[in-house]
């Protein structure tokens, strides 16, 4: 679901980066009403998890892959806005240091899944589960919350993808950019999705709800706007992190690249005869220092992926901190009169 450069015009990109944004903004200024008590590390970690998810990538129909996301397991437990700004920095993280997902198409990925997955999520979870105290019923709106989230992001994508063939075409007919349209692209997305992915994250959503129902449900927060600022962060919190970080070369177990984020040799033998402009001019646009989670100085594969997982939780967390302190540093500036 990480769209690359080189797959959306910049006009489409633009306009994504300008949808995006309005969200950034309001999530940075509702955060402010809670951030002065115990949610940042809280943010720091589910931001920090959804990094460690996202690299455990699992068959999906037609030989591509999939992979969770935690969008809405994070709205649920730090809330809808905190979770905005905790997988918009994962993702950012992401693109800029292991070129998974495009800069040019920043903005499309953060509205897909930080903003759009999270919150539709969130809304069916208080649909569902309302102001119960039954754990069965919120584990289980909990579990179709993820389910629907991961869909209406895989349908968003289909969608931005779909367009481009549609929109943008050289003289002689051929797409400029991502080369599907959209009749082949939302099916394609839904149906890994629809079988499998969703029925992951629902897992994940699930699950994880479950274990800090069962052990710490204090840390949940019950409204947008609300702080939970007695509870305090649980200590296996981050040694689960850890725990996955150490598995996550399960992730490579699985042969394929996810549908729609070819590269440009995967592309080429898809047989299309032709590979789009777009493609040539965009997807060099920026120089990832561990591409791919590969680390050519590890030359054992496995080695390779744990440390970019350990790099990569570590930054993502960090990052997570440091916008939160400036967040918090900008809150505290007196109004200028």
């Amino acid at each position: 679901m990480h769209i690359p450069d080189g797959y959306l015009s910049p006009a489409t990109a633009a306009v994504m980066y300008a949808a995006s944004a309005p969200f950034w903004y309001r999530a940075s200024q509702k955060i402010k009403t809670v951030i002065a008590g115990r949610l940042v590390p809280r943010i720091a970690l589910f931001a920090a998890l959804a990094f460690v998810i996202m690299l455990f990538n699992i068959p999906a129909p037609g030989g591509t892959t999939a992979h969770a996301i935690g969008s809405v397991l994070a709205a649920l437990v730090v809330g809808p806005w905190a979770s905005v700004l905790a997988i918009s920095v994962a993702l950012i993280i992401q693109a800029f240091f292991f070129g998974d997902g495009g800069i040019l198409a920043l903005g499309a990925n953060v509205f897909n899944m930080a903003i759009a997955m999270p919150f539709a999520g969130w809304f069916v979870y208080r649909a569902l589960a309302g102001n119960t105290s039954n754990a069965s019923r919120r584990i289980l709106a909990a579990a179709i919350a993820g389910y629907v989230g991961a869909n209406v992001a895989a349908l968003l994508t289909g969608i931005e993808l779909g367009l481009q063939a549609a929109l943008f075409r050289d003289a002689a007919g051929r797409a400029l950019y991502f080369p599907y349209g959209i009749e082949v692209a939302v099916p394609a997305m839904l149906l890994e999705h629809l079988t499998i992915a969703g029925v992951v994250e629902a897992f994940v959503t699930g699950g994880v709800l479950a274990w800090i129902l069962r052990t710490n449900p204090e840390m949940i927060v019950e409204s947008p706007g609300a702080s939970s600022t007695v509870a305090r962060m649980p200590q296996w919190a981050w040694a689960l992190i850890a725990l996955l970080v150490v598995l996550t070369p399960l992730g490579l177990l699985t042969p394929g690249s996810p549908w729609g984020e070819w590269g440009r040799e995967e592309l080429a033998n898809l047989g299309l005869g032709y590979i789009p402009a777009g493609l040539d001019q965009w997807s060099n646009l920026w120089r990832a220092p561990i591409p791919d989670y590969d680390i050519p100085l590890l030359e054992n594969p496995t080695i390779a992926y744990i440390v970019s997982a350990l790099i990569g939780a570590g930054l993502v967390a960090l990052a997570t901190f440091a916008v939160l302190w400036i967040v918090r540093r900008v809150k505290a500036q007196p109004a200028r009169t």
